[in-house]
């Protein structure tokens, strides 16, 4: 196999417009028979974050993009739940999406059952089969939030069922052969090496000491030795015993390629890390010891959680259903739709932008932006449809975001809405049903304040007005602002200005007039920018609090 022939990287160009279609030409390209098979898989070793996401997206958009042209697809994502637990996760989360710390949970038993396939463990939330199965749950859950129907499919059941066992066998039988493919990509492979791991009769973990095959039966046999993983030794129980090929795994550089023959996989998106290291010798393997053709690949890099990477052992992680109780689904649908070839930093602190960034590619959609360049049009014409399913006749109403966040200050929905019927946010005829989704985003930009402690991070004292002492000079000031927003009704900037203005012009210190209006509006020494804030609220209020009446 020539190094470019099975080359990852060159299934996108960057010339389309919308990324999965040009890796929806390459899977054509290939050929094969309908249904086409994507796939997608990661091993449910802790918490499913967004950056496993991709793994799903990525193939969901270029599998409706095949459908779109008429082909039938499954999309399927493998479990890949036989792997061994190596190490205890900091971080593991229930069914709902709740974080929670190792210490709230039975962590015992899962220091008990290192080395034990993750199908194997019990479930240290107590509501599922397994280990594995919890956590394949909660990334079935995260598809299904995102309104992708993806089919899951377990290793364990793969190997359990017999439908790996062929493959299996005819690797054993070539294990000469499979040892000097696999030799080419990694040193450690010497003469001595098996492409099986059995599980251990005796102690339940997996080994990876083989001393002798019988493929023709369908069996080996084995020693439980000691086990690397990363900075530490699993013990091995030192028992000798046979094992038939249900009763064990490949190693994932064979497992991967046997999962392509028998899924009979046509695309499969992956990180950049298998890229360089598991796709050229499981590619090879496909192609030089089981004679098939490997599956079209698609390379996406990985994504970073305001600037620190992923990772589900280390605990920085965050989950479909978290990003879900900021922004909207089709907000977090629109990001995996971005190029899968540059690396993205998701940030919940500036999640923000990235809401402005999909209302503008709506409007864009719509045509309700005058300086966009035809590439961008293009690409929101083409996309979008993919991105909300059911595209609406008209627009949906969007407040942006950060108006939503000030609205949030305030829990009188009446409110809210008056404030952004005044500000131009909901039109005069909006229906009560657009009204209501329209105003979902306050909560969600209320939770983002809340979550990340930002500048939106307080609560207009409304019912009640606070307790506030004031000096007969800043009274005055405070009166003359009143009659100023009475009279000039000026828009946030303006009315910024004024307050300083306003301040000065009666000699009183800037600073401490700044934490009078705080006080008086929020019961807080500080808050967001004053001037702004108050041009949002409606007038009457305003005046009334300002005078000290209500």
């Amino acid at each position: 196999m020539s190094d470019d022939e099975y080359d990852p990287h060159a299934t996108l160009t960057g010339e389309a417009v919308f990324w999965a279609d040009e890796a929806a030409d390459a899977v054509e390209s290939r050929g094969g028979d309908d249904p086409l098979v994507i796939k997608g898989g990661i091993s449910p070793s802790g918490v499913p974050h967004l950056g496993n996401m991709n793994e799903i997206m990525r193939g969901y958009y270029v599998a409706e993009v095949l459908r779109e042209r008429g082909h039938e697809v499954r999309q399927l994502f493998t479990a890949d739940d036989r792997d061994p637990l190596r190490g205890l996760p900091r971080k593991l989360a229930d069914l709902d999406g709740d974080i929670v710390d190792l210490g709230d949970v039975n962590a015992g038993a899962l220091g008990r059952n290192l080395g034990h396939p993750y199908t194997d463990i019990p479930d240290p939330f107590g509501c599922c089969d397994s280990y594995g199965a919890h956590f394949s749950n909660l990334i079935e859950r995260s598809a299904d939030r995102l309104g992708v129907d993806v089919e899951t499919v377990s290793n364990t059941a793969l190997y359990e069922d017999g439908e790996l066992a062929d493959v299996t066998r005819y690797l054993l039988a070539n294990a000469d052969e499979a040892r000097d493919v696999l030799g080419k990509y990694q040193d450690k492979v010497d003469e001595s090496y098996v492409p099986f791991n059995p599980i251990c009769e005796s102690c339940g973990k997996v080994t990876e000491t083989v001393t002798a095959i019988d493929a023709e039966a369908g069996t080996v046999d084995y020693e439980c030795t000691d086990m690397d993983a990363g900075d530490q030794t699993i013990e091995g129980c030192g028992h000798r015993g046979t094992s038939t090929l249900r009763e064990g795994k490949l190693p994932w550089r064979f497992e991967w390629p046997a999962q392509w023959q028998v899924l009979g996989v046509d695309f499969e998106p992956f990180g950049k890390d298998h890229a360089e290291g598991s796709w050229p010798s499981g590619s090879d393997i496909a192609a030089t010891i089981l004679g098939i053709d490997p599956p079209t690949p698609m390379v996406y890099e990985w994504f970073t959680l305001d600037g620190e990477p992923f990772s589900s052992s280390a605990g920085n992680v965050v989950l479909v259903s978290d990003v879900l109780e900021l922004v909207e689904r089709d907000v977090l649908r629109y990001f995996f739709t971005k190029d899968p070839k540059r690396a993205r930093d998701f940030s919940t602190e500036r999640i923000d932008l990235l809401v402005d960034e999909f209302d503008r590619f709506e409007r864009l959609y719509y045509g309700e932006v005058e300086d966009a360049s035809e590439r961008e049009i293009e690409r929101a014409e083409r996309i979008y449809p993919f991105v909300v399913g059911d595209v609406p006749e008209e627009r949906p109403i969007r407040l942006p975001y950060t108006f939503a966040a000030v609205l949030g200050m305030t829990e009188d929905p009446a409110l809210r809405e008056e404030i952004a019927r005044r500000e131009g946010h909901i039109p005069a005829d909006a229906s009560e049903a657009s009204i209501e989704a329209a105003l979902e985003r306050v909560e969600r930009a209320r939770e983002w304040a809340e979550r990340t402690d930002n500048q939106y991070n307080y609560r207009i004292a409304r019912r009640e007005m606070p307790d506030v002492e004031v000096d007969e000079a800043t009274a005055t000031a405070l009166d003359d602002l009143a009659d100023f927003i009475e009279s000039e009704d000026p828009d946030g900037e303006t009315l910024q200005g004024e307050v300083y203005e306003t301040a000065k012009r009666h000699d009183i210190d800037i600073g401490d007039f700044f934490t009078t209006g705080y006080r008086l509006f929020f019961d807080e020494e500080q808050g967001p920018k004053l001037g702004q804030f108050l041009a949002d609220l409606d007038e009457a209020f305003v005046v009334k609090r300002l005078r000290r009446e209500a």
